[in-house]
């Protein structure tokens, strides 16, 4: 997978922006002001996504390329290889779980304003 091809796919999601508030190396792409996916510009060797912690540890035991978040909390991140020992159709079911789970914690007049 490219950084490309990932950065297209998250901004077609509804409300999603991005930006790099940690400088410039580092993309966050964000809906409703809440983080749901950063990764390297230079390196794009991995993602940084959201998860349920049920499913984040069980993710972590299927698939090597998949460990608890780097520089995130344990519990409720994993850091997401895309150097091909993570299928692509599973890192972007990631993303959209990460986004579904950051949308979903936002206010019901917000996740209006963006899904109306």
């Amino acid at each position: 997978m490219t950084l490309e091809y990932y950065r297209d796919y998250c901004l077609a999601m509804p409300g999603v922006t991005e930006d790099t508030p940690f400088g410039e190396d580092t993309l966050v792409f964000r809906v409703g002001g809440k983080i749901f996916s950063l990764t390297s510009i230079e390196m794009f060797q991995s993602v940084n996504l959201k998860c349920d912690p049920e499913r984040a540890a069980e993710l972590r035991e299927e698939h090597p390329g998949i460990v608890p978040g780097f520089h995130m909390n344990k519990k409720h991140w994993n850091t997401v290889s895309t150097t091909g020992n993570v299928p692509d159709r599973l890192i972007l079911e990631l993303a959209d779980h990460s986004y579904e789970l950051i949308f979903g914690s936002l206010t019901k007049k917000l996740q209006a304003e963006i899904r109306p």
